[in-house]
């Protein structure tokens, strides 16, 4: 697995995803309770919250559909947040791992290592032996 370092970029980016939740956090509802933000490689960058509910979905899928939805389709990298995580930033589950696998192999998420440190790594490295769609 190869590990990138943060640079002046991603650390923006964590701020954008941080603002982002601050704007929209629901407290006592929890309706918005994690912030996201893309940065595609033309260097726009698009910004979600989760929308919580019965069939609620994930700040990563809010923010991809806010991106593609505006024509982007090269993304460079992708970070979560939740201010009382571990540098405020938190993994993507299981779901959208596998939807930033289909859509973004290469794209870079941010996540905290074992030791706690910020390191970027792709969405292919968070989900090894992901399922792929077989062409016959």
């Amino acid at each position: 697995m190869k590990k990138f370092k943060l640079n002046d970029k991603d650390k923006q980016l964590i701020q954008a995803a941080l603002k982002v939740l601050e704007e929209n956090f629901d407290d006592g509802i929890y309706n918005h309770t994690v912030g996201c933000a893309i940065l595609c490689k033309n260097g726009n960058i698009y910004k979600g919250v989760n929308c919580d509910g019965i069939h609620g979905s994930c700040a990563e899928y809010i923010t991809m559909g806010i991106a593609v939805s505006q024509g982007e389709r090269d993304f460079d990298t992708i970070v979560a947040v939740h201010e009382k995580a571990t540098n405020c930033v938190i993994p993507p589950c299981g779901n959208c791992r596998q939807m930033l696998f289909e859509y973004c192999p290469d794209i870079k998420v941010i996540v905290n290592d074992v030791d706690g440190n910020l390191i970027k790594v792709t969405a292919r490295d968070l989900l090894p032996f992901a399922w792929e769609a077989v062409v016959c």
